[in-house]
C-alpha cells in the first residue's frame, strides 16, 4: 500500500494511504481532543473538536474524517484551532445542565475532562436550556437526554457494532435527539439492553440504573465475564470492596471490543446478593450451622477418607464446574485421581453439549485449532445450525449480523425462526433431530454439482470413497422429505455454498439433541468435503454455553480423559501423567454426573463433592435428583450462593466468585483469559483453589501449592496446549497452542435414514432454550436484582394455529405434560413458530422446564437429548 508522508506539529510521519489525520496523529503519540470518535466506529465528524489546521492551505478541518495527503503541514493546537475548540465546548456547556456534582458519569465525563483541560470553568454565554424528561422505567438504563451532545456514538454503536437498530436520530435542529421507532420507551423497542450505548456515551446522557452507587468507582480492574463461553473482556468498577459496575474493557484485540450483552453488563448483581455463602456450614441435629474452616475441612476430610476405606474409590464422585477457573478444575480432578484413585469426575459441561465437542475431537484426530470469532466477518458463507446466539451468546451474534450486513451469505437452519432470521439470506426449517438428514442432503446436492475440494480431500483426508459412494446413492428428495425441509430451499442453499469455504456456527440445537453424533459427523463431513477447515474464511465454531466449559474439559474434569484431553485408554499419555503425579491411574472411565445420580439412587455412590454447580436446578427431574443426593452418606457443596443443592448439603463451603479470585478461563475460540481478584470474598469465603489446597493437606497430600501461580506453572509444564501460560508476561489473555498430527481427517460413514417416531399421546414438540436475560439454569441470573425487576415470566410460546385449535390466547395459563413431568405457566402466541411446536424458556421458575426431560442415559452413558421432547398442552385456567 502506498505510503504518504506529511508533517504533524513539525514531526515527519509516513502512514498508508487512507489513514485519517487523527489516526496518524494518535499512532505517533499526538493527542487530539474528540468526543464523537471511537476506534471501533466509522468516523462521523459530529463534534468538530478534533479540528486541525493545514499550514499550507490554511484549511481548518475535522481530523477524524479527513484522510492524510502528501505534503500536509498539520497543526493540532494552532491559535485558530484552540479558539474554535473553546467556542465549541462553550456552546456545548451552555446547553448542558449544571449537574456535574450528582451526575452518574462523575469524573469520567469526557466533556468535563476536555473543558477542564482547556481551562473552561464558565461559558460566558447565556444558558440554553434544553430540558428533556428522564427515562428510567426499565431496570437497566437511565436516559437523561438533556445531557446529550449529539455525538451519535450510541446510534452508531447500535447500528455498526450490535446491529440492533433500536435507536436513530429523531427530529431536527434544537429538538434533535436519539430515539426509538415511534419514540417508544426502550422497553417497548427492539433494544436488547446490551448497555453498549451506556459504556460508549461520553457524557451522563446514558447511565446504568443502580441503587447502591452513583459516580466514579474507586478503581477499575480488568477481568473476564463469568457467563457464556464468549469470554468477554470487562472492567469491573469497585467501590468499598464491592463490584458496583461492569463495562467492556475496550481493549484492542479483545473478543468483544466495545460491546457486551445484558447479562455481562447488568446481571452481575448476584455478586452482592444477600444469598451469598459467607461462612462454612456443617449439618447437625438442628440443620446447617456455622462452623470454623478447620472444623468443616476436618469433617470433609475425615468422612471422605473413611468412605474410601470402607467402600473403595468408586463409591466417591466429584462434580466440578464449567464456571470455575482452569486452575481450580485442574486441582479438583487431581485431588480425585491422586488422593482417591477415582475417575468419577464430571462438570456442568455435561449438560451443555460436551459430548458433541468430544465427537469433534475424535474425528479430528486430537487436533486443536484456534477459532477466532473475528474470522466470521471474513467468511465466504456462514451456516448457523441449531443456534440462537442472539440469546445464548449475544456477542457472537454481533459478528454474524455484521458479516451479513457486509454481504456475507448467512444460511440459518433451525426448528424456529430466531432473531437472526431478518439477517439471513436463506432460512431452512428442519424437523426435530433431523438436522443430519438435511446436511447430508446438502452434501449430496453439492456432490452432484462437483462442488467438492479435490485437492484438500486428497491431501488431508481418508475415507472419502465410501462417503462419496453413499452420497451418490442417496435420493435427495427422500432426504429432504425426511428432514422436514423443501427441495427448492435446499437447492438454493447448495447454490449459495457451491465453490465456497463454509463457516459453520453450531449451537445447542445440535449439541444437545438426540442425534447429536449423526449431526456433528454430518457437519464435519461437509466441512472436509468443501475444504472448509484450517482457513480463515471457513471453519467450525461450536458455541460453548458456559464461560469455562472448554477449560474444564481441557483440565480433565471429565470421566474419560486426563488433562490435555488425553483419553484414559491412551496408554502412553496416561503413563506420562502417572509419572508426573507419582500415582497409578485406572484406564477405565468413571461415572459421569447422570450415572452418579443413578448409582446414588442404588446406594452404590456414598459421597459426592460438588464444586460450583447446582444439580438440583441444572439437571432434569429435580425431585429425583434431590432424593438421590439425600441417600448419600456425605454431600459436600462448595459454592458462592445458598443454592437449592447447598441447602441439603452435609457440609457447605463458601467459595469465591470470579471477581474475588485469580485464575483463567478458556473461551470457545481457544483464548485463555487470565485475571486477578478485584475484591475480596464476602465474610469468610475463600477462593476455590485455596479450599481444595487446604483440604488436600488435611487428607495427606505432602505439600500445598500455596498460590495460583504454582498451579498455573504445573499446568503449563504438563499440558502442551497450555504451555503459553508459562510465557505470558502479564497480558490479559494468551491462546492455546495449536496441535497437529500426521493422522488424516476421517470421513464418517453415513447413517441410515430414520423416519423418526411419532407419539399420538404427546402430539407437540417442546423446544427448550434460553432467553437473553438468563443463562443456563438461572442460578446466578436468578439472583440478579435488575434481571428479576425486568419482570420476565418465561411464557410458553405456541403457534397461532395451535393456539386457535387449543383455544389458548396470550396470558392464559397452560399445563404442559411430557412422559417425564409437567409444568404450568402462562402462554404466549408466537407467529414465528411452526404448527406443532412450542417453545419453553429454561431458567425460569426454578428451571422447571427440565422436568419435562428424563434423566435416563444411552447405552454409552451419554444423555439422550436435552433440547426437545414430545408433550401435550392444555388450557389450565383463565387469563391472569
Amino acid at each position: 500500500m502506498e505510503e504518504i508522508t506529511l508533517s504533524i506539529n513539525g514531526i515527519r510521519i509516513s502512514r498508508p494511504a487512507g489513514t485519517t489525520i487523527l489516526e496518524a496523529a494518535e499512532q505517533n503519540g499526538i493527542k487530539i481532543p474528540k468526543l464523537c470518535y471511537h476506534p471501533d466506529l466509522k468516523p462521523f465528524g459530529a463534534c468538530r473538536l478534533c479540528l486541525v489546521e493545514d499550514e499550507i492551505s490554511g484549511r481548518v478541518m475535522a481530523s477524524c474524517v479527513t484522510p492524510i495527503a502528501p505534503k500536509m503541514e498539520i497543526l493540532t493546537d494552532s491559535p485558530r484551532v484552540i479558539s474554535h475548540r473553546k467556542n465549541i465546548v462553550r456552546l456545548m456547556m451552555a446547553e448542558h445542565p449544571e449537574s456535574c456534582v450528582v451526575c452518574s458519569k462523575g469524573n469520567r465525563c469526557q466533556l468535563r475532562e476536555i473543558a477542564a483541560r482547556m481551562g473552561l470553568g464558565e461559558t460566558g454565554l447565556y444558558p440554553i436550556p434544553n430540558y428533556k424528561s428522564i427515562e428510567q422505567a426499565n431496570p437497566f438504563i437511565v436516559r437523561d437526554l438533556s445531557k446529550c451532545i449529539l455525538c451519535g456514538k450510541c446510534i452508531r454503536a447500535d447500528h455498526e457494532l450490535v446491529a440492533a437498530g433500536a435507536i436513530d436520530y429523531n427530529l431536527r435542529g434544537f429538538k434533535s435527539r436519539p430515539a426509538t421507532l415511534y419514540d417508544l420507551p426502550l422497553e417497548g423497542s427492539n433494544c436488547t439492553f446490551c448497555g453498549t450505548c451506556v459504556s460508549i456515551c461520553p457524557t451522563g446522557a446514558l447511565s446504568p440504573k443502580t441503587t447502591g452507587h452513583v459516580g466514579t468507582p474507586e478503581k477499575e480492574v480488568i477481568s473476564t465475564c463469568g457467563f457464556c463461553g464468549v469470554g468477554c473482556s470487562i472492567f469491573m468498577g469497585v467501590d468499598d470492596d464491592r463490584v458496583v459496575e461492569i463495562n467492556p474493557s475496550g481493549q484492542s484485540g479483545s473478543v468483544n471490543g466495545a460491546t457486551l450483552c445484558v447479562r455481562g453488563h447488568f446481571a452481575h448483581d448476584f455478586l452482592n446478593s444477600r444469598e451469598r455463602l459467607t461462612q462454612p456450614m456443617v449439618r447437625g441435629e438442628s440443620g446447617l450451622t456455622a462452623a470454623s474452616w478447620n472444623d468443616a475441612l476436618d469433617r470433609v476430610a475425615g468422612r471422605l477418607l473413611a468412605i474410601k476405606k470402607d467402600y473403595g474409590p468408586q463409591s466417591i464422585g466429584f462434580f466440578g464446574s464449567s464456571k470455575c477457573t482452569n486452575e481450580e478444575n485442574y486441582l479438583f480432578q487431581k485431588m480425585a485421581r491422586v488422593l482417591f484413585g477415582t475417575n468419577n469426575l464430571d462438570n456442568g459441561g455435561a449438560m451443555a453439549g460436551r459430548p458433541a465437542l468430544q465427537i469433534i475431537d475424535e474425528d479430528m484426530g486430537g487436533r486443536r485449532h484456534i477459532n477466532p470469532l473475528a474470522n466470521l466477518e471474513k467468511a465466504e458463507v456462514i451456516v448457523v445450525l441449531g443456534a440462537d446466539p442472539c440469546y445464548s451468546a449475544p456477542v457472537l451474534s454481533y459478528y454474524l449480523k455484521r458479516a451479513a450486513k457486509r454481504g456475507v451469505p448467512l444460511i440459518g437452519v433451525d426448528l424456529r425462526k430466531t432473531d437472526l432470521f431478518p439477517f439471513s439470506t436463506l432460512w431452512l426449517t428442519v424437523s426435530p433431530d433431523r438436522d443430519y438428514q438435511l446436511i447430508n442432503c446438502l452434501a449430496a446436492l453439492l456432490w452432484k454439482k462437483f462442488a467438492h475440494d479435490s485437492s484438500f480431500i486428497e491431501q488431508f483426508t481418508e475415507g472419502f470413497g465410501p462417503y462419496s459412494d453413499a452420497l451418490s446413492s442417496f435420493n435427495p428428495e427422500r432426504l429432504c422429505l425426511a428432514s422436514g425441509s423443501n427441495m427448492k430451499s435446499l437447492s438454493h442453499a447448495a447454490d449459495l455454498l457451491k465453490g465456497k469455504k463454509i463457516s459453520f456456527v453450531v449451537g445447542n440445537g445440535i449439541t444437545q439433541q438426540n442425534h447429536c453424533r449423526h449431526s456433528m459427523e454430518a457437519i464435519l463431513n461437509l466441512s472436509l468435503m468443501t475444504g472448509s477447515l484450517g482457513c480463515e474464511s471457513g471453519g467450525l465454531h461450536v458455541i460453548a454455553k458456559e464461560n469455562n466449559q472448554v477449560g474444564a474439559w481441557d483440565m480433565g474434569t471429565v470421566p474419560d480423559a486426563l488433562p490435555g484431553r488425553i483419553p484414559l485408554g491412551d496408554v502412553t499419555g496416561r503413563r506420562e501423567w502417572e509419572r508426573a503425579w507419582d500415582v497409578k491411574i485406572s484406564p477405565d472411565p468413571g461415572l459421569n454426573v447422570f450415572r452418579m445420580i443413578e448409582e446414588a439412587e442404588k446406594g452404590n455412590l456414598k459421597a459426592l463433592y460438588i464444586m460450583g454447580e447446582n444439580p438440583l436446578r441444572s439437571l432434569p427431574q429435580h425431585d429425583r435428583v434431590k432424593e438421590a443426593l439425600k441417600r448419600l452418606d456425605l454431600l459436600v457443596v462448595q459454592d458462592i450462593l445458598h443454592t437449592e443443592t447447598a441447602r441439603i448439603a452435609d457440609v457447605a463451603l463458601p467459595g469465591a466468585a470470579f471477581s474475588e479470585k485469580g485464575g483463567s478461563f478458556t473461551n470457545m475460540e481457544g483464548r485463555i483469559a487470565c485475571f486477578s481478584p478485584a475484591v475480596p470474598p464476602p465474610g469468610d469465603g475463600k477462593p476455590d483453589w485455596e479450599i481444595l489446597d487446604l483440604l488436600a493437606l488435611k487428607m495427606g497430600y505432602p505439600k500445598a501449592y500455596g498460590s495460583i501461580d504454582r498451579i498455573r506453572s504445573e499446568m503449563a509444564r504438563l499440558i502442551p496446549t497450555y504451555a503459553g501460560l508459562k510465557e505470558n508476561s502479564g497480558d490479559p489473555w494468551t491462546w492455546i497452542r495449536e496441535t497437529e498430527t500426521n493422522r488424516p481427517f476421517r470421513f464418517s460413514p453415513l447413517p441410515a435414514t430414520d423416519a423418526g417416531e411419532m407419539d399420538d399421546d404427546y402430539p407437540l414438540t417442546a423446544i427448550l432454550g434460553s432467553q437473553r436475560f438468563h443463562l443456563g439454569s438461572g442460578t446466578r441470573t436468578g439472583h440478579s436484582k435488575r434481571i428479576n425487576d425486568f419482570g420476565l415470566k418465561g411464557e410458553v410460546a405456541l403457534s397461532s394455529k395451535d393456539g386457535a385449535r387449543l383455544q389458548v390466547k396470550s396470558g392464559d395459563r397452560v399445563h404442559v405434560q411430557s412422559r417425564e413431568g409437567t409444568l404450568t405457566r402462562e402462554a404466549r402466541i408466537d407467529k414465528s413458530l411452526g404448527e406443532g411446536r412450542i417453545f419453553v424458556p429454561t431458567a425460569f421458575h426454578k428451571n422447571d422446564a427440565l422436568n419435562l426431560l428424563g434423566l435416563a442415559t444411552s447405552g454409552h452413558g451419554a444423555p439422550q437429548g436435552f433440547k426437545t421432547c414430545r408433550v401435550r398442552l392444555e388450557k389450565s385456567g383463565g387469563s391472569k
